[in-house]
C-alpha cells in the first residue's frame, strides 16, 4: 500500500513537472511607439503573462499584466503584454514571467517622435524559410551577420543602434506546419528580436495561415476587415507600410484604394519625409521571372506618383526571389530593392528564366540583408541603403559590402549636358553616333550615374523612335555590362530610315537619383 502511495506521488509529481511552465519562444518586440511597446513570447502552458520592467536594469520596478492566448489548440500559449506610459527614445530594461518561468533580463529602446535629428537604422530581410542543406543559415545571417555587423561599426548594445527589421514575407518554409515557427524563425532570430521590433508581412510561404497572424502583433491602422494584412508604422520622419501581395488579397480593390488614400495624406504630412513599403512579390525580378507579379507593379506605379506629386523619395522592399536586386525608376526618385536571402536557398544565375531589366543596377545571387540609415537632417533628409553580403555556397564574403546608393529629398540637378554638332553631311542609317560634354555638377561628390538619350521624328519629341537608359554600372550575372561606359556617347543600334530628319536630345543622371533638364535638341539626316 505504501509502495502504492508512493508511486502514485512520483507520477503526481513528474505530471506536474511536465507540466511545469517553460519558455518555448523567448520574448520578442512589436509595434513600438514613443511611448508603448508591445512584448510577446510563448509558454508550453499558463495564462499568467507578466512583464517586469524599469530604466535599470537592477531595479525594474515596474509590473505589467497581459494576455495569454492559445496558438495550437493544446496547452502551449502565446503571451502578450502592452506597455504604456514609456519616454520617448529611452532604454529601457524587462523579463516575463508565467508561473514559475521567468526569461533573462533584455532591453529595448523607445523610438523618437518626429523631428529627431538623430540618425536611424532599420534592417531589411526576407525569405529567411528554412532551406534543409542549411537549415540554421537563417541564425547566421543573424548572429554572424546582423549582430556583429553592429558589434563592429556602432559602439553600444543593438538596441541602441537598430530601430527596427522589416521583412517582406517568407519567414518559415510552411506558414501551416506549427513547429517551424518556433524552431526555425524565432530560435534563429531570438538574439535580435528579444531587443529590436520586428514588422513582418506575409509572403506565399505563410499560405495565410493563423499562425503568421497569432505570432505578430501589427499595427491595426489597415482596412478593418482585413486587419494585419496591410498597414503602416511610422518611425521619426520615415512612414513604413505593410502590403499583402498574395493570392486573395492582391486582387482585393480595397487595399490598392486604401494604400493611395493613405499616400494622399503621406503627401499633405510635413512630419514624413520619405515611404518605405514593403510587400513579398516583384513588380520584376532579373533572376526568377516566373515570380513576378502584376500587382507589385501597380503598387510601384502609386509609390511613383507619391513621389513625383509630393516631392518625398520612395522604395518599395521585396523578396520572392532568393537574390538581391537594387534598382530605381527612370523618372522618380523610387528604389526598387530585393532583400533576399536571409536562409532560404538560393536562386543561382541560370537556374531559372531571368531578364536584363533597365532598372536595375545590380543584381546578385547570394545570402545578406539590407542595412537603411535614414538622416532627417532639416536642410536636406537623406538616406542611404547598404547591401551587407554573406555570400552564396560558392563564394562565402563575411558581411562585405556589396552595393550602396544614398537618396536626398532635395532636388540638385546635374548641368544640362550639351550636345555635339552632327556633322555637315548626312549620317548612315545605321549605328549613328551621338556624342555629349562630359557630367558636371554642382553636388558635392556626385557622379555621372545614368543616361537617357532620345531620338525622334519629331521636334517635340511626340514620335520616338530610339530611346535608351543606361546606367553606370549594370552587374547581370556576375559581369558588369557597363563596364568602361563613359555615358557620354551613344551607337544608335537600330535601322532608321533613309533620308529622314531626326531630333536627339540627352539628359544626364548622378547617383542620388538627380536629373538633369533636356539639352538643347539637335538634328541629323540620313542618308544610305
Amino acid at each position: 500500500m505504501k509502495k502504492n502511495r508512493m508511486l502514485a506521488l512520483a507520477v503526481v509529481m513528474f505530471t506536474q513537472f511536465l507540466l511545469a511552465q517553460k519558455i518555448e519562444i523567448k520574448p520578442y518586440l512589436q509595434d513600438a511607439e514613443p511611448t508603448s511597446i508591445k512584448i510577446m513570447w510563448q509558454t508550453n502552458s499558463g495564462e499568467e503573462a507578466i512583464v517586469y520592467w524599469g530604466t535599470k536594469k537592477n531595479k525594474l520596478k515596474n509590473k505589467t499584466k497581459g494576455i495569454s492566448f492559445d496558438v495550437n489548440f493544446t496547452e502551449k500559449r502565446v503571451h502578450e503584454v502592452a506597455l504604456s506610459g514609456l519616454e520617448r527614445f529611452t532604454t529601457y530594461y524587462y523579463k516575463v514571467q508565467t508561473g514559475k518561468a521567468i526569461s533573462e533580463i533584455y532591453q529595448f529602446k523607445t523610438p523618437p517622435f518626429a523631428g529627431t535629428t538623430k540618425k536611424i537604422n532599420l534592417v531589411a530581410m526576407s525569405d529567411m524559410q528554412n532551406d534543409w542543406q542549411h537549415p540554421t543559415k537563417f541564425k547566421e545571417v543573424v548572429e554572424k551577420g546582423v549582430l556583429t555587423y553592429f558589434d563592429k561599426h556602432y559602439k553600444g548594445d543593438i538596441s541602441d543602434n537598430l530601430a527596427m527589421v522589416v521583412i517582406p514575407g517568407d519567414l518559415v518554409e510552411r506558414g501551416t506546419s506549427f513547429n517551424q515557427w518556433e524552431e526555425d524563425f524565432f530560435k534563429q532570430s531570438e538574439k535580435l528580436f528579444s531587443k529590436v521590433p520586428v514588422y513582418p508581412v506575409p509572403g506565399n510561404h505563410e499560405r495565410n495561415s493563423d499562425y503568421f497572424f497569432k505570432y505578430f502583433s501589427l499595427p491595426k491602422n489597415g482596412s478593418p476587415e482585413y486587419a494585419e494584412h496591410w498597414w503602416f508604422k511610422d518611425y521619426a520622419n520615415t512612414r513604413i507600410i505593410g502590403l499583402d501581395s498574395n493570392d486573395g488579397y492582391r486582387d482585393i480593390k480595397q487595399q490598392l484604394v486604401w494604400l493611395k488614400e493613405l499616400l494622399e495624406k503621406t503627401a499633405k504630412n510635413d512630419e514624413i519625409d520619405f515611404v518605405f513599403a514593403q510587400l513579398h512579390h516583384p513588380h520584376k525580378s532579373e533572376l526568377w521571372i516566373p515570380g513576378e507579379e502584376d500587382f507589385s507593379g501597380k503598387v510601384v506605379k502609386l509609390l511613383e506618383e507619391f513621389s513625383e506629386k509630393s516631392n518625398k523619395p520612395s522604395l518599395h522592399f521585396f523578396g520572392h526571389t532568393h537574390g538581391y536586386s537594387r534598382g530605381q525608376s527612370k523618372e522618380h526618385k523610387h528604389l526598387w530593392v530585393n532583400v533576399a536571402s536571409a536562409g532560404g536557398a538560393i536562386d543561382n544565375w541560370g537556374e531559372f528564366e531571368g531578364r536584363d531589366y533597365d532598372e536595375f543596377t545590380v543584381t546578385q545571387d547570394e545570402y545578406g540583408f539590407v542595412l537603411a540609415t535614414i538622416d532627417p537632417n532639416k536642410e536636406n533628409p537623406s538616406f542611404t541603403l547598404k547591401r551587407i553580403s554573406r555570400g552564396n555556397n560558392i563564394q562565402f564574403r563575411n558581411n562585405e559590402l556589396r552595393d550602396s546608393i544614398t537618396v536626398f529629398k532635395k532636388t540638385i540637378q546635374p548641368n544640362t549636358p550639351l550636345l555635339n554638332d552632327f556633322d555637315t553631311e548626312k549620317q548612315p542609317i545605321y549605328k549613328v553616333v551621338l556624342k555629349a560634354n562630359s557630367f558636371k555638377t554642382d553636388k558635392d561628390k556626385a557622379f555621372h550615374a545614368a543616361s537617357n538619350w532620345q531620338v525622334s521624328t519629331t521636334k517635340d519629341f511626340s514620335k520616338i523612335v530610339y530611346n535608351s537608359w543606361k546606367q553606370h554600372e549594370n552587374w547581370y550575372y556576375r559581369e558588369n555590362r557597363q563596364k568602361d561606359d563613359d555615358l557620354t556617347d551613344e551607337v544608335v543600334d537600330r535601322k532608321l530610315n533613309n533620308d529622314t530628319t531626326y531630333y536627339v536630345r540627352v539628359r544626364y543622371r548622378d547617383q542620388f537619383l538627380n536629373w538633369s533638364n533636356w539639352s538643347a535638341v539637335k538634328t541629323f539626316k540620313t542618308i544610305k
